[in-house]
């Protein structure tokens, strides 16, 4: 048979199990009360992936820097004068020419045969002109003789009517002798007269037709000497003594007046271009100076011209080199450049934390002794390359993390570790 439990048994486990509730229940309270009193935990960074920077006091140089490229002061793009096909390509890119080279050749058979059909006009224009002359000249010449022989008809009349005069005076000729002869000079007076004019006139009329066909032998003049031109333009030269830069056509390709055959440039006459962001271009001024790195040696240069224009974020500024070139520099090299502005006397400065504009306010998170960072604002002054200076929330000695602190921007303090 089973034996029936002890009630007080029954009781006695009951009472175990509250007392054991309520035990875990105060530990669970306690734990709270401690966790909510250690706050959060503080992030932590490797020290090896950040870098810092230590706040100075001192000369701080203001520059500005930008990639550019070398340019040749001086160079031409060689244009077609006409119509033509490529025929052949004498020359290069990169070959040394002088003015009188042959870059490339074109043909222009039409134009060919416009240059003879001008010859031959200019020909037959000449021979026509000259013909004319001959006869124009021939016929003056007759009309020069015609007022000459008045002339002279004339002359002796008025040498009979004075001697008829005298005889008349002396009572050896009668007064109608005299009568006669003083007519007679009067008419070749007048016909002298006539034949100047009618002289004058034949050479005006000469002229004008002279001059008329001149005009006309000028205008084919000039067709054949265009035409002429066209046709010694399909011989190609360089023009100017330098490299050969670029030749942007193949043989075979049809071209225009105005294109483009080849681009010469002097390469012992470079400047620099730089493009320069347009929020540093403000301080930048004429005559500053510069220094052009080429990866092969460093030049010296002064701003000589600064864009007006912006495009695409940047401004486009020239610099005039000065010295000698190094090795290697030519015309289209990649280069970066650096213009000093200004350089400030006894300033707070920094090594220039990324993503910071100058003259404004940012959050840096300065390192503290016990290897913890924390959140700071701070003041940023003028800008340069590579440094920046510090117009407040820091002071000369502090050092602060002025690598990208993006991944961090939920925290305000923060532990270097490692």
């Amino acid at each position: 048979m089973d034996k029936p439990r002890d009630p007080s048994h029954k009781k006695k486990k009951r009472t175990r199990k509250i007392v054991g509730w309520g035990l875990g229940a105060v530990v669970l309270l306690t734990m709270t009360v401690w966790l909510s009193q250690l706050g959060p935990a503080v992030y932590a960074v490797d020290r090896d992936v950040v870098v810092t920077g230590t706040v100075g006091r001192g000369d701080m140089l203001r520059q500005v820097r930008g990639p550019g490229t070398l340019v040749a002061i001086e160079q031409r793009w060689i244009a077609a004068e006409t119509n033509g096909k490529v025929d052949r390509i004498v020359e290069l890119a990169g070959k040394e020419v002088t003015a009188d080279t042959v870059v490339l050749e074109l043909t222009n058979p039409e134009l060919e045969q416009q240059a003879q059909d001008a010859l031959l006009a200019l020909r037959k224009a000449k021979a026509e002109y000259l013909d004319l002359r001959v006869q124009l000249e021939s016929k003056l010449l007759g009309q020069q003789a015609d007022a000459a022989k008045v002339n002279a008809d004339y002359e002796e009349a008025k040498l009979v009517a004075t001697a008829d005069e005298q005889l008349h005076k002396d009572g050896l000729a009668p007064e109608i002798n005299v009568r006669k002869s003083r007519l007679r000079a009067d008419q070749l007076a007048s016909r002298n007269e006539i034949e100047k004019l009618r002289l004058q006139k034949l050479k005006e009329s000469i002229d004008a037709q002279l001059d008329s066909r001149r005009l006309a032998l000028e205008q084919l003049q000039a067709i054949y000497n265009l035409r002429r031109s066209q046709q010694e333009g399909l011989i190609v030269r360089a023009g100017l003594d330098g490299v050969l830069q670029e030749v942007p056509v193949k043989v075979g390709q049809r071209v225009t007046p105005g294109t483009n055959l080849a681009l010469v440039a002097d390469p012992t006459l470079l400047k620099a271009e730089l493009q320069i962001q347009q929020v540093q271009a403000k301080d930048l001024t004429v005559g500053q100076r510069a220094e052009i790195d080429t990866r092969n040696g460093l030049i010296e240069g002064r701003v000589q011209r600064i864009d007006p224009a912006v495009r695409s974020g940047t401004v486009t500024v020239d610099v005039a080199l000065v010295g000698d070139l190094p090795k290697g520099a030519r015309p289209d090299l990649s280069v970066q450049g650096t213009v000093e502005i200004e350089r400030l006397e006894d300033v707070l400065h920094l090594r220039r934390p990324t993503s910071t504009q100058a003259e404004s306010l940012t959050q840096l998170f300065k390192v503290l002794p016990d290897g913890e960072a924390v959140r700071v604002v701070v003041e940023l002054g003028r800008g340069s390359v590579d440094t920046m200076e510090v117009v407040s929330g820091l002071e000369e000695g502090d050092v602060v993390i002025v690598s990208d602190s993006s991944a961090w921007d939920g925290h305000d303090r923060i532990r270097l570790k490692g």
